[in-house]
């Protein structure tokens, strides 16, 4: 549809915006808040680590081998922190969430909220600690990239929304029922809004770049990152926290198995690397039609 013209850019980047910043934060509240009835929210402390754990062993395993660059990409320190993010950094928002709601419908909500809340304060931060200590000679202390990424967390709807549906949870304080309805049917609308602008928002990308290193980013992110997720569900236990089961151990996989963050293009831009950047998610977010569907196939 945006291809064709029945949107155009502009209006597809104002579904997008809907989406991050009412329906996605409406459904943060749900999930957090114990579907905004004060019962309380549904927060796996083992899902949370082996999700986190899956991520930091995507970090180390990619930063190792675009250090390494034993295929002989155009890299150097930037490139490789950027590589590091597109191989560790899910799209949980625009492509996990709807996957989830038609795989695991019924843990979906809670599985998005802690997979945002592990991105949101672990693993996209440390990928930008690793990105700004490659650039650090030319911007900023690692130290002021570190705090203002902190604070720019903390100011997103998603995550205000989440800590407000926490409060109620703990407090026990009953959502009056018009609120409560008013934030299932904004809530409702998130994966199909997330589906459209996902799949609108790769038209224009530029197809030029860096191929063989967009290449080893795909395959990072599309079959290491999950990989890595399998090899945490059997680490977990080492540090004290039960093992997942059934549709949570399905669900981190799947989780781990989405293409990178749909902000990934604009991160790498401020670097002077976005056509490898949007390269590199045009051919996750395409490819992970097919191992997605192979996961869903070889999982359920």
């Amino acid at each position: 549809m945006v291809r064709g013209g029945l949107f155009s850019g502009e209006d597809n980047a104002a579904l997008g915006r809907f989406a991050m910043n009412v329906a996605l934060p409406a459904l943060m509240f749900s999930a957090a808040s114990g579907g905004g009835t004060g019962e309380g929210a549904i927060i796996n402390l083992s899902y949370m680590a082996t999700y986190a754990l899956a991520g930091i062993l995507t970090i180390a395993a990619a930063w190792i081998w675009f250090k390494l660059n034993l295929t002989g990409s155009d890299t150097g320190p930037v490139r490789q922190a950027i590589a590091v993010m597109g191989s560790s950094c899910p799209n949980s928002a625009y492509v996990g969430f709807p996957v989830l709601m038609l795989a695991v419908p019924e843990i979906a909500a809670p599985v998005f909220a802690m997979n945002v809340m592990v991105e949101s304060f672990l693993i996209v931060p440390l990928s930008f600690v690793i990105l700004s200590g490659a650039a650090r000679t030319k911007g900023q202390p690692v130290g002021q990239t570190i705090m203002q990424t902190a604070w720019d967390v903390l100011r997103r709807p998603m995550v205000l929304a989440f800590l407000a549906g926490v409060v109620v949870s703990l407090l026990g304080i009953p959502v009056p029922e018009p609120v409560s309805r008013l934030v299932t049917m904004l809530a409702a609308a998130t994966a199909g809004l997330a589906l459209f602008f996902i799949g609108g928002s790769l038209t224009g990308l530029p197809l030029k770049g860096n191929k063989r290193m967009a290449t080893e980013i795909v395959i990072a992110k599309l079959v290491i990152h999950p990989l890595m997720a399998a090899l945490a569900l059997s680490l977990i236990a080492f540090f004290g926290l039960p093992t997942l089961t059934g549709l949570l151990a399905v669900a981190v996989i799947l989780s781990a198995a989405m293409p990178m963050i749909g902000v990934y293009a604009i991160f790498a831009q401020d670097y002077g690397h976005e056509n490898l950047a949007a390269l590199a998610m045009m051919g996750a977010t395409v490819g992970a039609f097919f191992t997605v569907s192979g996961l869903l196939v070889f999982l359920l």
